[in-house]
């Protein structure tokens, strides 16, 4: 039954995935994601059902658009892919438990920053606080092994980042401060922790990466978001073992 479970929870990832993709790029421009339609930001065209079938559209179209042929960006294909992978990995490992539904609120959160952030290098307010109160009852009814590791765990998550960035002078975002509080939240004090560690490792390799390609110097910001997210998911499904892994190499 598990790989059915799965299966479904493939398709409804790859549609949400791409709901997540307007949630991402229309609520930092403070746009309705309802109004208007989906339409080519190129021609204006509005999208039909052919145009809108994740994953499988975007390649039947070449990734560009059916009117006009403007190039659409990767980034609508893999936001679908990845979150389609995620919800089925996650069912498939977890069955269907109150755990299950924090797991996939947390992907689905993540998911939007991703896209928001490497959009616009934003990471929206709005969307923290939507799923904030999901996420603390999440954890209220599927808490962590000791309850109070969530309440400390999104203290240390928020106010670690808060420190870095008054060292910094504001080399830390907003946006990326709050997000560790609720990634402290769900994954408690050890694990949030170690995504800390993890996504700050993620950020040095990407940004380094990213800037060589682009040929570009180290003043230039590069989003942080997609490393935490990244570090985030890792950390919820492996931090125990990567925690045990450590400390038994003393």
């Amino acid at each position: 039954m598990e790989i059915v479970y799965a299966s479904f929870a493939l398709i409804f990832g790859l549609v949400f995935g791409s709901f997540f993709n307007v949630v991402g790029l229309r609520v930092p421009l403070k746009e309705s994601i309802v109004t208007p339609p989906s339409h080519c930001t190129s021609c204006n065209r509005r999208l039909t059902t052919l145009d809108l079938i994740p994953v499988f559209s975007y390649i039947f179209l070449g990734g560009k658009c059916r009117s006009c042929g403007a190039k659409i960006s990767p980034i609508y294909l893999l936001t679908e892919i990845m979150t389609g992978i995620l919800f089925a990995f996650t069912v498939y490992t977890l069955g269907i438990t109150i755990e299950t539904a924090v797991a996939l609120l947390f992907i689905s959160l993540l998911m939007i920053i991703v896209v928001s952030d490497i959009a616009y290098m934003l990471i929206p307010d709005k969307i923290l606080l939507f799923f904030l109160p999901f996420l603390v009852i999440g954890r209220v009814f599927s808490p962590l092994d000791n309850w109070w590791d969530s309440l400390l765990g999104a203290v240390i998550g928020f106010g670690i980042l808060l420190l870095i960035a008054i060292i910094s002078k504001g080399g830390m975002g907003g946006g990326d401060i709050k997000l560790f509080f609720l990634i402290g939240l769900v994954l408690g004090t050890a694990n949030t922790l170690i995504t800390l560690f993890l996504s700050s490792v993620i950020g040095m390799i990407v940004g380094v990466i990213v800037l060589k390609v682009r040929g570009q110097d180290r003043k230039t910001p590069v989003p942080f978001g997609p490393s935490i997210a990244l570090a985030a998911v890792i950390v919820y499904f492996y931090g125990e073992a990567m925690l045990n892994w450590y400390m038994n190499l003393f």
